[in-house]
């Protein structure tokens, strides 16, 4: 056979083979025949390093990947949507790293380096109802010990039925534990109506990379204190970019402690960047909280967000050490629009309230602008302009506020340390 030629069946036999592989990683039948219906089937037998196509379609099950995959829906026609729904009675995929509670997982990542989503819906709506806390914590995307992205996804519905009060329901989780670790990037994706938490990151040995995502929860509820976006417990990362709105959990009171929702969270974590984001309709807008038992949230970095309308609590609460908060523009906050908060202890022991700079910082109709905690100190407080505030600075770390009854903390089915006035309640999975 002459050179040309020799080239040609060459290509032709690549082409043949490029299309087997094809064809043998597609899940239904977009693309021509495929034996793979479902999409744990395909992943079972992708070789690692692959891609699993999915066509658009609706596809019951819960899927386990423990090997390096690229996972990504694709258009046929006018259809471009490939939804993974819960089983009517989801089951338990894997315990948590951190509490060893039984976790539900509509898509487990598991104990691996490189994963990648994209453009597949995750809809959690089809679960049977719960009528006790007792039974799995259902999460629509749950890396555990493992590393990849997720991006252009719509992870919805990751809630109890009824919603029932239980601290459980997650749409984004990334947690490692064990001496494990995960280091994730969550981009470009939309997230609604969560029970709990929308995007979580967990656990020593987690690093995560939240931009660009909108994420929406219940608005008023009372089946669990909701946070749009939380980095916690020991994890490190970075929240740029996002819009976080409509987390109110409804029992909540200017007297109650420890169980309030929030917008972005950062609960025991350090060093954590937040910038850039809009949060909107929440009790807490942004909040860092130490604990004296679990961690530090000391050293964050909160800049150039757009907060608004906040109930009850602030639009920026530091009940921490140390950071810097600059060029935020915050309205319409029922307490303060920035409280350095002096009502917590750090971890170790300690007060909380000092070592920040304040600077920059535009602030329209608040309780307070500022309001400085009665133990802080060494703060520097620079230029920040005030609009239609009651008090521009007030050294105290409440407001004056309408009282209101106290709901007891074992409304919320999960225990954590509380000192002080009020928190932000953080999810543990």
């Amino acid at each position: 056979m002459n050179r040309p030629l020799l080239f040609l069946f060459a290509i032709a036999l690549v082409s043949i083979v490029s299309g087997r592989a094809r064809a043998a990683t597609t899940v239904g039948s977009c693309m021509g025949a495929s034996p793979y219906t479902t999409i744990q089937d395909a992943v079972n037998a992708a070789s690692s390093g692959s891609t699993v196509m999915i066509c658009p379609d609706t596809y019951a099950e819960q899927v386990v990947i423990n090997k390096n995959l690229t996972i990504h829906g694709i258009a046929s026609g006018s259809a471009d949507a490939a939804i993974i729904v819960s089983p009517t009675l989801p089951w338990q995929t894997t315990p948590s790293l951190s509490s060893g509670f039984p976790i539900a997982a509509q898509v487990l990542v598991q104990g691996t380096t490189k994963v990648n989503l994209s453009n597949i819906t995750v809809d959690g709506s089809n679960n049977l109802p719960e009528n006790s806390c007792a039974g799995p914590n259902l999460v629509g995307i749950y890396y555990q010990n493992a590393s990849g992205s997720v991006t252009d996804t719509a992870v919805v519905n990751q809630t109890m039925y009824p919603t029932n009060g239980c601290q459980e329901g997650l749409a984004i989780l990334v947690q490692s534990g064990n001496g494990g670790t995960s280091n994730v990037t969550i981009a470009n994706n939309h997230v609604q109506n969560y029970q709990k938490n929308g995007i979580t990151g967990d656990g020593a040995g987690t690093t995560v990379t939240i931009r660009n995502n909108t994420v929406v929860g219940q608005g008023s509820t009372q089946g669990a204190a909701e946070n749009s976006i939380q980095i916690g417990f020991g994890a490190t990362g970075s929240i740029t970019g996002n819009i976080a709105m409509d987390d109110i959990w409804e029992p909540d009171t200017s007297a109650d402690s420890g169980d309030a929702a929030s917008g972005i969270l950062v609960y025991a974590s350090s060093g954590v960047k937040v910038e850039n984001n809009v949060v909107g309709n929440t009790q807490f807008g942004i909040a860092f909280d130490s604990d004296p038992s679990s961690g530090s949230a000391d050293g964050g970095v909160i800049t150039s967000n757009k907060i608004a309308a906040t109930h009850i609590f602030d639009g920026i609460d530091l009940c921490n050490n140390s950071n810097t908060v600059q060029n935020n523009t915050v309205n319409g906050s029922d307490e303060a629009a920035i409280h350095i908060d002096s009502s917590c202890t750090n971890f170790g022991g300690g007060n909380t309230g000092s070592g920040n700079m304040i600077s920059g910082n535009v602030i329209n109709q608040a309780c307070a602008g500022i309001l400085r905690g009665t133990r802080a100190g060494n703060n520097t407080i620079g230029t920040n302009t005030f609009y239609d505030v009651r008090n521009t600075t007030l050294t105290a770390d409440q407001c004056p506020a309408a009282a209101a009854s106290v709901v007891p903390m074992a409304a919320l089915g999960a225990a954590r340390t509380v000192d002080g006035r009020h928190r932000a309640h953080p999810a543990r999975p």
